[in-house]
């Protein structure tokens, strides 16, 4: 694991839960799969008949709405007879996906609940799955809601929605049917809330506390939602995990991905190309993805359209957007985020050296500094350092890190006194070279840590730190603040973070303040802007 460059510490040297907030702070649950076999008995709610799961009661595959391929969400309404709710929904259409179940028609989400039943008013968490804007399931095992619902005491919810192209796709210059195609699929996350304001109460939930939670490409999602008008009330307190970004694409670069498309599918631009995108089967949309992205590179990436319409300026510049600066929000990171998806048998670290690591750091950032003058800084500052630290550092600090610290300061800037700052710097005791990685702060905060694809292990300090992240996170979802007493909001100039490690979890001003100046010499280029 990297050690840490020097920062002053609080006087809190330890944290402690909150013990009101329902049901018990226990050890953590043993994933299994769900059951998928409705039975005599079993709950029911609004028409849907759910099922037992791991102590909750679940409801899987609910519609929340139906959309035509690039057009915004339609609410249908409640199932008129007896409707089974035991299975997800298919995934919608993306490369590379967790399943085989692919369909357009994917508006479908899930729900865990303690108790069905209309007087509990629990709060309710919903969850938006990570995978950028591109790809992503709710199916992922490390996020299915049973562990978490029960010891936060809350209804927890995941939610499907359009991505890629097809919620993304920015499409307006071909025409006025195509007005809402740049944000469709944030259209489709404000329809789920919706349809949650109005029927969670059946769940036993609270429609007035609505706390959103996302982890990578999620949390980046609900940093847009915070600037969209038909967001505003929908939710109350949000939290975002793990190396999220910031992002609006302009019209100019979703239209230069969009020619893209067009020219590997060999269409023309104009109505020609507006009725075969309309008309194609959408397997030969998704493979068309693969295209080269004109702008950074890679397979097409889609995102947020600044669009004047539903998107009216970009969530977090110049400043946070004042629509959501009273609305309590926890912001965090893992402390090694580019080990999850920078193999370190792959062609970019294999024989790396200090003669081409500056060469291979160079592609892999988004500050774009002078890769020969950063490598140099890092091994002044870190003499003891590894070729493969330096590399995971910067590239962590130069490419996923900063949209986090973009959110904080800048509602510190704008005088918002709710924001909560964590780090996860606990490295994996399964995989230790893997250190703390994009993605590893989700067992602990669902309460799944056996899940398969989980690092964090089931051992005693794993199920600690978990009953801590859900005590934080329900406190959040139950008062509007992170059940952890000794958690200081985020100020500047302090900067004051929760660092969670192997041997502590405690307090520390801005842990990582050599690398937040070093890197803040330059603009940061985000994904997809």
């Amino acid at each position: 694991m990297l050690s840490h460059p020097p920062g002053s510490m609080s006087d809190a040297s330890g944290i402690t839960r909150r013990a009101v907030l329902g049901s018990g702070f226990g050890g953590a649950a043993f994933m299994a799969a769900p059951h998928l076999q409705a039975r005599t008995g079993d709950p029911h709610a609004l028409g849907y008949r759910g099922f037992s799961d791991r102590g909750t009661q679940a409801f899987l595959g609910i519609r929340y709405a139906r959309a035509a391929r690039f057009a915004p969400p339609r609410r249908e309404g409640l199932p008129k007879q007896a409707t089974r709710a035991i299975e997800f929904g298919p995934l919608c259409p993306q490369r590379n996906p967790m399943t085989p179940r692919i369909s357009e028609d994917c508006l479908f989400l899930n729900i865990w609940t303690p108790d069905a039943h209309p007087s509990a008013r629990r709060p309710v968490m919903v969850y938006f799955h990570g995978g950028a804007y591109n790809w992503g399931s709710v199916t992922d095992p490390l996020t299915q809601g049973p562990h978490l619902a029960a010891q936060a005491d809350a209804v927890v919810v995941t939610v499907n929605h359009r991505l890629n192209l097809f919620g993304y796709g920015w499409l307006q210059p071909l025409g006025e049917r195509f007005r809402h195609s740049g944000n469709a699929g944030q259209l489709d996350l404000i329809c789920a809330l919706e349809w949650v304001r109005d029927h969670i109460g059946a769940f036993g939930g609270d429609p007035g506390r609505v706390m959103v939670f996302g982890q990578s490409g999620g949390g980046a999602k609900i940093a847009t939602l915070m600037a969209m008008p038909e967001a505003d009330g929908l939710f109350h307190s949000a939290a975002t995990m793990s190396g999220q970004q910031v992002t609006a694409q302009g019209p100019a670069n979703g239209w230069q991905r969009t020619l893209a498309l067009f020219e590997r599918l060999g269409l023309p631009e104009g109505k020609g190309a507006a009725d075969a995108l309309l008309a194609l089967p959408f397997e030969r949309l998704v493979d068309a993805l693969d295209a080269t992205d004109p702008i950074l590179g890679g397979s097409l990436y889609f995102g947020p359209v600044l669009d004047m319409v539903h998107l009216h300026r970009h969530p977090f510049w110049p400043d946070a957007a004042p629509q959501s600066l009273a609305i309590p929000m926890i912001l965090g990171n893992t402390r090694d985020e580019t080990r999850a998806f920078i193999r370190a048998d792959g062609p970019v670290v294999r024989d790396l050296d200090w003669g081409n690591l500056a060469e291979r750091l160079g592609p892999q950032i988004r500050i774009d500094l002078p890769t020969p003058w950063v490598v140099e800084q890092y091994r002044r500052r870190f003499p003891d350092w590894s070729v493969e630290q330096v590399f995971y550092a910067a590239t962590t600090a130069g490419r996923s890190w900063p949209g986090q610290v973009i959110e904080a300061d800048a509602r510190a800037h704008a005088g918002a006194e709710r924001t909560w700052v964590y780090q996860l710097d606990r490295p994996s005791p399964i995989d230790p070279a893997r250190g703390a990685a994009h993605t590893d702060d989700l067992p602990y905060v669902f309460g799944t840590l056996d899940a398969e694809g989980s690092y964090a292990g089931t051992g005693r300090r794993a199920r600690e730190i978990s009953d801590a992240m859900i005590g934080a996170f329900a406190g959040l979802a139950h008062e509007g603040r992170p059940g952890l007493d000794a958690w200081q909001p985020y100020r500047l100039p302090e900067r004051q973070t929760l660092v969670i490690g192997e041997d502590r979890i405690r307090m520390v001003d801005d842990p990582r303040r050599w690398e937040r100046e070093l890197w803040g010499r330059a603009p940061y280029i985000q994904p997809g802007s």
